[in-house]
């Protein structure tokens, strides 16, 4: 089997800073280059200890991704949970995409470890038929064409696979209905965002979430002037700024 080496953007970050830790995820074929800013600016705005892990099979090959699994991409999570708790006294979760999909299904596996979560455009379904088609159906193809670098603002590009390994689909229907099951469980504080015009991640997923929390604090941003990647879009600093202000808020 090949080993293929991590891309130049897509390596793992991690700012060591005072004993509030977050966890900051990207998402789906993605890599830590899409929420790098994101971490950047908590780590240096709020002191926080940041940690962004690189999901297993992503930021590789789309081969390595073909051979992943949601339980690999929770390890991948997991694990920078751990480190954050070896240092910090309280955890925040945030990711983009699927990495919101993740946080939630942290904040509801691991209740009394996070003090709050940050979802942004976070997927628990799709609404698209076609993609559902994928998960389960024969005669497949290895891979369809990419779904990143969904961006409104010009110039600027997602470090991501330009395909989506097929076999991995019935991996992400497999996370997201899981993590809907675990709404009810998350009782931390919440901070909910989502794109108004968004390609990828169906708009009605933030409502749907906001409502099905178990939280008592909760709040849902929409953002107005980004599209699926808002994290590199043009409300970026818009989504650190709130992030700042909430674990700051929770501390």
């Amino acid at each position: 089997m090949e080993i293929h080496p991590v891309m130049p953007g897509a390596e793992p970050f991690f700012f060591e800073g005072n004993e509030v830790g977050v966890l900051v995820s990207h998402g789906f074929t993605g890599t830590t280059q899409s929420v790098r800013f994101l971490g950047q600016y908590l780590a240096e705005k709020g002191g926080f200890t940041v940690i962004g892990p690189r999901l297993k099979g992503h930021g590789t090959h789309p081969e390595d991704m073909a051979r992943s699994t949601a339980e690999d991409w929770i390890r991948s999570i997991e694990e920078a949970m751990e480190t954050l708790r070896a240092r910090c006294k309280k955890l925040f979760i945030t990711g983009l995409s699927m990495g919101g999909t993740l946080s939630l299904y942290m904040a509801g596996m691991y209740p009394g470890v996070f003090s709050g979560v940050a979802p942004i455009n976070g997927a628990l379904f799709l609404k698209n038929p076609d993609f559902a088609r994928l998960a389960f159906g024969r005669n497949l193809p290895d891979t369809i064409s990419g779904v990143g670098s969904d961006i409104k603002q010009p110039g600027i590009t997602e470090l991501v696979y330009p395909v989506v390994p097929v076999p991995a689909v019935r991996q992400i229907y497999a996370l997201m209905g899981v993590t809907r099951d675990l709404l009810g469980a998350i009782t931390c504080p919440a901070l909910v965002f989502q794109s108004r015009e968004d390609h990828i991640v169906h708009p009605d997923n933030a409502p749907f979430i906001y409502e099905n929390l178990g939280s008592s604090d909760k709040e849902l941003i929409w953002l107005e002037n980004s599209y699926h990647v808002a994290t590199l879009d043009y409300d970026k600093e818009l989504i650190a700024e709130k992030i700042l202000s909430f674990v700051q808020r929770l501390t």
